[in-house]
C-alpha cells in the first residue's frame, strides 16, 4: 500500500511538472500550408480539416488533412473561429463588427453578435464555447494599454448577447476550463494571462492574474499573448505573438515548456490530428504586415488536446 501511494504521488509530481510533455529539443514545427497575408482562427472540424483565416484578405481558408488547401468562405476580417457542437462556425470579424454565424459549407447565416445592450461590437477577435450551450468572445476593438475599453462578452443559448468583463488592454485569446469554473483571458498589452472564476453563465467574479507569460528578446518582435488551447491534462498552450514560441503552462500557472513555433507572429493554436497529439499553429512567418501567413503543425506524442466538438 505504502508502495503504490509512492509511486501514485510520484507520477503526480511528473505530471504536474509537464512529464508528459516532449521536451522541447524534440519538437519541430512543420509548415503545412501558406496564404497570402496573416492567418488567425485555427479551428479543426470531426474530419480533420483545419480553417484558417486570412485577416488582410478576407478570405476563410480550409485545409484537408492531405494539405490541399481552399477557399471556404469570404468576410471582412476574419479573426478567431470555432465549430459549433451542429457542425456550424463562428468567426469574428473585425470589418463588421461582429461574429459572424455560417453553415458547415461556408454559407453566411447571419449574425451572432452584433452589438450588446445596444452598444455596437468594436471588433470581435477570438471565441470560447460553452459545452453546455452559449458562447464567449473577446472584443478589444480600440483598446490598449492607455485606452483600456477591451471588453469580454457572452452569448447566451437564445442569442442575447451580455457583458462579462470591461476595462482591459487588448482582451485576446480565451478558453473556458473543462468544468465550467474558469474563463482565461489572455489581455495581450499586459502579457500575462488572466483567470475569471464564473459564477454561472455569462457571469463571472474578480479576475486574477494567473500567468505572466515571457518577456521578448533577441531577434522577438512582440510579447503578446493570442490564441490558446488545453490539453486533456489541462495544460494551457498559448500563442505568443512575436515570439515565435508557443508557451505552456500548468493548471496552477507553472511555464511548463516554451515550444519553436514556426510563424514569427504565432496567433493561435488548436488540437487536431487522429489522435489529437498534433498541435496546429497560425500566424505569418515574419512581421504580419509584409509576410505570408501559414499553419504550422506540431507533432506532441504522449500529448492530447482536448476535444472542443464531440466526435459523432
Amino acid at each position: 500500500m505504502i508502495k503504490s501511494a509512492f509511486v501514485a504521488a510520484l507520477l503526480a509530481l511528473a505530471a504536474a511538472a509537464g512529464g508528459s510533455l516532449p521536451a522541447e529539443s524534440t519538437v519541430t514545427p512543420v509548415k503545412v500550408a501558406e496564404v497570402p497575408g496573416y492567418s488567425e482562427g485555427a479551428a479543426v472540424d470531426r474530419a480533420g480539416n483545419v480553417y484558417i483565416s486570412d485577416v488582410y484578405h478576407g478570405v476563410v481558408y480550409k485545409i484537408a488533412p492531405d494539405g490541399a488547401k481552399s477557399e471556404w468562405a469570404k468576410c471582412g476580417a476574419p479573426n478567431g473561429h470555432k465549430i459549433l457542437p451542429d457542425g456550424t462556425h463562428l468567426v469574428c470579424d473585425g470589418n463588421e463588427h461582429a461574429v459572424l454565424h455560417f453553415d458547415a459549407d461556408g454559407k453566411l447565416l447571419g449574425k451572432a453578435s452584433s452589438s450588446c445592450d445596444g452598444t455596437p461590437l468594436r471588433g470581435p477577435n477570438d471565441i470560447a464555447v460553452d459545452p453546455k450551450g452559449g458562447f464567449y468572445f473577446t472584443d478589444p476593438g480600440g483598446s490598449n494599454a492607455k485606452n483600456p475599453i477591451g471588453t469580454v462578452h457572452y452569448v447566451d443559448p437564445k442569442g442575447v448577447t451580455h457583458l462579462v468583463a470591461s476595462g482591459l488592454a487588448f482582451p485576446n485569446g480565451l478558453l473556458l476550463t473543462k468544468d465550467r469554473k474558469t474563463l482565461y483571458v489572455g489581455e495581450s498589452e499586459y502579457n500575462h494571462i488572466l483567470a475569471y472564476p464564473v459564477v454561472s453563465p455569462g457571469k463571472v467574479g474578480s479576475k486574477r492574474e494567473f500567468a505572466k507569460l515571457p518577456e521578448k528578446s533577441g531577434d522577438q518582435i512582440g510579447n503578446a499573448p493570442d490564441g490558446m488551447a488545453f490539453d486533456e491534462a489541462e495544460n494551457l498552450f498559448v500563442a505568443h505573438w512575436g515570439m515565435h514560441t508557443v508557451q505552456v503552462f500548468s493548471p496552477a500557472g507553472k511555464l511548463l515548456r516554451s515550444y519553436a513555433a514556426g510563424p514569427l507572429t504565432s496567433s493561435n493554436v488548436a488540437f487536431g490530428g487522429q489522435n489529437m497529439d498534433q498541435l496546429y499553429v497560425t500566424g505569418a512567418i515574419g512581421d504580419e504586415r509584409t509576410t505570408p501567413g501559414a499553419l504550422y503543425r506540431l507533432d506532441l506524442k504522449g500529448v492530447h488536446g482536448r476535444r472542443l466538438i464531440p466526435a459523432k
